[in-house]
């Protein structure tokens, strides 16, 4: 526009911000599928095995919809921008694990341990919901890194004081009651491994002596971390639990590599990890007997001793074939006294067959792919480093059972994420989720605004 030789320019008025889609109607959504899916399986067992659903089928259902509606509503308040497919992740998990567990439970009427698995998977939730509530910035974990790492420690050396179970130290029994501390130590050394890695990241990538293409960090650096990882791996050893061993080492060699962003620490770390699980194959004869149970799966049936679990959950996974016998039919339960804890996998495999197992699989990957896309949506570098150490854990846990129960690698004594009994683990397992809740809400909120038309 010109007035008295003067061109008026009028600025287009500023794009309006997107705001990006929440997304709980679709979480959900999915809830209602992940509750309908364990009903479905709990009405399935119960038509297989006696011809009728269930009696208590219907308080099944409204218990774990009630549980998860409340897990629900608390990430609706607290974390609204949180990714939606992690809790239904959790709740389907969470509920085909009791069903397989009920399954199981038919077959030995005086050791029913589904209505247990119950009661921890509530208590599981309620911390769920109070971390989804009172924790309102992961960041805070930050502070106390040296106080979790104290306490793992402490977790860690409690069992040795007490009597060995199947050949390893890792529970604690006090008048009928147990728990494994290290399904919690393992949170809360993911909480020290990160706190420290994000301290130190640009020393441990830059500072120090070069050897050949790797470029290593200054003692003074890395020796806290590396004595403190030293240190829970002998107190494992010692009470020959060789899987936490195992998850615990993966777990510093990730982090370390997401750190520093150098590839040689994958190879030292598969090197380091290598060495050590022959030493401790060859030196430790509980250790040792798994070994030679893998590499000879069959012995026992050759010797005419009978087929021993290795043996029996192989036979179990071939039973299955690709759609599975269906619930209720399989006979898993040969596996022996460890059908419902490192064995139920086979379970699974059996009565849902290739599909359904695949299906279990894309789950957990799905679980741990969304764990890393939160925390590599982040700018802060602790919470980068937690968020994948917690997605890690999930992901090492289930290649070791899952390789063991199959025979890929040698067999460890640890519990399935969601799916096996274990109070202790199933808990974790949903602080797990919790933390991860929290860590996504702030990847994803931190953009909110962010974004023009």
């Amino acid at each position: 526009m010109t007035k008295a030789g003067t061109t008026v320019v009028r600025a287009d008025p500023p794009a309006p911000a997107v705001r990006l889609p929440r997304r709980r109607g679709v979480e959900l959504a999915l809830i209602v599928v992940a509750v309908l899916l364990s009903v479905y399986g709990y009405c399935a067992v119960g038509l297989a095995r006696h011809g009728t659903v269930p009696p208590g089928a219907a308080g099944y259902g409204a218990g774990l919809g009630v549980l998860a509606l409340v897990a629900h509503l608390a990430v609706r308040y607290r974390a609204p921008y949180a990714d939606p497919l992690l809790l239904p992740i959790g709740v389907l998990l969470n509920g085909l694990g009791l069903v397989l567990i009920y399954r199981l439970d038919l077959e030995t009427p005086g050791d029913r341990a589904a209505p247990t698995q119950l009661v921890w998977s509530t208590v599981g939730v309620a911390l769920f919901i109070v971390t989804a509530l009172f924790l309102r910035d992961f960041r805070v974990l930050q502070r106390y890194a040296y106080v979790c790492v104290a306490a793992a420690l402490a977790l860690l050396v409690l069992p040795i004081a007490f009597p060995a179970v199947n050949g390893a130290r890792i529970w604690i029994r006090i008048a009928g009651f147990s728990i494994q501390p290290g399904e919690f130590a393992k949170v809360l050394l993911a909480v020290f491994f990160a706190a420290y890695l994000a301290a130190n990241r640009n020393a441990l990538a830059y500072a120090g002596r070069r050897i050949w293409r790797l470029q290593l960090p200054t003692g003074r650096v890395l020796g806290p971390i590396v004595a403190i990882w030293l240190l829970s791996v002998v107190v494992l050893v010692l009470e020959r639990d060789l899987g936490t061993s195992l998850l615990f080492f993966g777990l510093f060699v990730v982090l370390l590599y997401v750190a520093t962003g150098r590839t040689g620490w994958i190879a030292v770390g598969l090197l380091l990890a290598s060495l050590g699980a022959v030493a401790v194959g060859w030196l430790e004869p509980h250790v040792h007997s798994r070994v030679q149970d893998w590499l000879h799966p069959f012995a026992t049936i050759e010797a005419g001793q009978g087929p021993n679990q290795l043996s029996q959950s192989l036979f179990a996974f071939a039973a299955g074939g690709t759609m599975g016998t269906g619930l209720g039919l399989g006979h898993s339960i040969l596996i022996g006294f460890a059908a419902k804890s490192d064995f139920i996998l086979a379970t699974a495999g059996e009565e849902l067959g290739l599909a359904g197992l695949s299906a279990i699989f894309l789950l957990y990957g799905l679980l741990v792919e969304r764990g890393y896309r939160a925390g590599l949506s982040l700018r802060d570098p602790f919470g980068r480093l937690l968020a994948v150490g917690l997605a890690s854990i999930v992901a090492l846990q289930v290649f070791v059972i899952a390789g063991g129960v199959t025979g890929l690698i040698p067999l460890t004594g640890m519990a399935m994420p969601f799916l096996a009994q274990g109070g202790s683990s199933v808990v974790t397992n949903w602080a797990i989720v919790a933390l991860l809740i929290r860590v996504s809400d702030s990847a994803r909120s931190q953009y909110d605004g962010e974004v023009a038309a």
